[in-house]
C-alpha cells in the first residue's frame, strides 16, 4: 500500500483479506473447476440447479446416516466377538487343566503297572520253587523230600536240627506264596483304579475338547460378522466419500460460475474504463499510452530483486530503496515492506526510479492490457475497480498466473496465485 493511503483504507483492506481466506475453499473448488481465469469471450460454467444440489446433499446425508448405523452394528459385532474370545479362553484353560489331570492318571497307572509286574515276576520265582520241589519229592519217591534227610540223620540231635530247618523253609515258602499272592492282588487293584481314572479323565478330555470346539465355531462365527459388518461400512464409507465429492463438485461448479460472472463483469468494466481512460486521460488523472515490449532485462532484474524477499514481514508503510525499513502506525517497530515499498525497490535494483505509494505508481507508468501481461509488469486493485482512486494494492506479476505480493498486515512476502477478483489494470514501468 501507499504511505499516503488512510488508516481507514488500510482497515478496509484488512477486512477484504479476511474474508478472502473464509472464501479460500470456495475459490479453490472454483478454480479447479474453471482452470485458467476465462477471458471476455471464454464460453461460461454450467451452472448446477438447485434440484441438483439439493438431491447431492441428501444423498450424502443418508450415506452418513447408513455409515452410523453400521457403526453401532460394527460395535455390537466387536462385543460378541470379545465375548466369544473370552468363552474360547475359559474353554481352552479348562480343556489344559483337564489334559493335565489325564496325563497325572496316566503316570499313576504306570507306576501301577510297572509294580504288577515285579509282583508277577516275585510270583513266578514262587512258583519255580514250587515246581522244583515237586521234582525233587517226585525223584525221589516222597511228597516230602527233607523226610529222607531226616531219616539220613546221624543222630537224635541232627534229627531234631533238620526238622527244626525243613519247618523253617516251610514257613517260608508258605510266607512267599502269601506275599505273592498279595501283590498279585494289589497289582490287579492298581490296574482297576489306573483304568478308572483314565476312563474319567478321557471323557473329560472329550468334553473340554468339544467345548472347545465350540467356543472356535462361536469366535470364528464372531470374527465373521465383524468383517463382513467392517467391509460393508467401508463400502458405505466410500458411498459417502463420493456423495460428498459430488455435492462439492456442484457447490463448486456453482461457486465458479458465480465467480466466472464477476470476472466477466470486471473484464468489461476495464475495458470501459481503458475506453473512458484513452478518451480522456487528463480527468482520469492517469496517463493512458499502452506500453511497449519494455526491457526484459530490466523486468528481471526487479523480479529477481524482489524474490530475495520472500518470507520478510508486512510492514505497513515499510520499505525504501535499499531493503526492508521499519513500519510505521499498526506496524510501528516491524521491519519489512508493504506493498508499493516492494514494488519501488525491486525497480529502484534495476535502475527504474517509480513512485512511492501504489496510486501513483499506476497512475504515472504505461498501461499493460490484461491480454498483454507479461513478468515483470505492475499488477493493482481496487475496491471500484472503475475508478483508479480506490486502489489500494500493487503486486508484481511474474507470468504463468502468478505473482509476487507484499499481503497484509501479519503476513509475509509471498509467491502466490493471480487473483482477478477487484483487478484494474497493470502498467509496464521498464517501458
Amino acid at each position: 500500500m501507499g504511505s499516503t493511503v488512510s488508516t481507514r483504507n488500510g482497515s478496509g483492506r484488512r477486512a477484504t483479506a479476511r474474508l478472502a481466506r473464509r472464501m479460500a475453499g470456495v475459490a479453490v473448488a472454483a478454480t479447479l473447476c474453471l482452470g485458467a481465469a476465462p477471458g471476455v469471450a471464454a464460453a461460461s460454467p454450467t451452472n448446477p440447479t438447485d434440484a441438483e444440489i439439493g438431491a447431492a446433499r441428501q444423498s450424502k446425508d443418508a450415506a452418513a446416516q447408513q455409515v452410523g448405523v453400521l457403526a453401532a452394528q460394527l460395535a455390537t459385532a466387536q462385543a460378541g466377538l470379545d465375548a466369544a474370545r473370552a468363552e474360547s479362553a475359559i474353554a481352552l484353560d479348562g480343556f489344559q487343566a483337564t489334559q493335565a489331570e489325564y496325563e497325572a492318571a496316566q503316570v499313576t497307572a504306570d507306576a501301577a503297572t510297572a509294580e504288577a509286574r515285579r509282583a508277577d515276576a516275585a510270583l513266578a520265582d514262587s512258583r519255580a520253587q514250587v515246581a522244583q520241589f515237586a521234582r525233587t519229592s517226585y525223584v525221589q519217591g516222597s511228597t516230602s523230600p527233607g523226610l529222607a534227610a531226616v531219616l539220613s540223620a546221624g543222630g537224635p540231635a541232627e534229627v531234631l536240627e533238620r526238622v527244626a530247618l525243613l519247618d523253617a523253609a516251610g514257613r517260608h515258602e508258605t510266607d512267599v506264596l502269601a506275599l505273592v499272592t498279595v501283590a498279585q492282588q494289589q497289582a490287579a487293584d492298581a490296574d482297576a483304579d489306573a483304568a478308572t481314572a483314565l476312563a474319567a479323565a478321557e471323557v473329560l478330555k472329550q468334553a473340554a475338547t468339544e467345548e472347545l470346539a465350540a467356543a472356535e465355531r462361536l469366535e470364528s462365527a464372531a470374527r465373521a460378522q465383524a468383517v463382513a459388518v467392517a467391509a460393508q461400512q467401508s463400502a458405505v464409507q466410500a458411498q459417502l466419500e463420493q456423495a460428498q465429492q459430488e455435492l462439492l463438485g456442484l457447490e463448486g461448479a456453482r461457486a465458479a460460475v458465480q465467480q466466472y460472472a464477476q470476472q466477466q463483469a470486471a473484464a468489461a468494466a476495464d475495458a470501459q474504463r481503458v475506453q473512458q481512460e484513452a478518451q480522456a486521460p487528463a480527468a482520469a488523472g492517469v496517463r493512458s499510452t499502452s506500453a511497449g515490449r519494455g526491457s526484459a532485462s530490466a523486468a528481471q532484474t526487479a523480479v529477481g530483486a524482489g524474490m530475495r524477499w520472500i518470507g520478510t514481514r508486512y510492514a505497513w508503510g515499510g520499505g525504501s530503496l535499499r531493503g526492508p525499513s521499519p513500519g510505521w502506525g499498526i506496524d510501528e517497530g516491524i521491519v519489512g515492506f508493504d506493498c508499493s515499498g516492494l514494488t519501488r525497490y525491486a525497480y529502484a535494483q534495476a535502475g527504474i526510479d517509480i513512485p512511492r505509494n501504489s496510486r501513483a505508481q499506476y497512475a504515472a507508468l504505461p498501461k499493460v492490457s490484461r491480454s498483454a501481461l507479461q513478468a515483470g509488469d505492475l499488477v493493482f486493485w481496487a475496491t471500484n475497480t472503475g475508478n483508479p482512486a480506490t486502489i489500494h494494492h500493487v503486486a508484481i506479476y511474474l507470468g504463468g498466473d502468478r505473482m509476487l505480493e507484499a499481503p497484509q498486515s501479519g503476513s509475509t512476502v509471498r509467491v502466490t496465485s493471480m487473483r482477478w477478483s477487484g483487478y484494474i489494470g497493470a502498467v509496464r514501468p521498464s517501458a
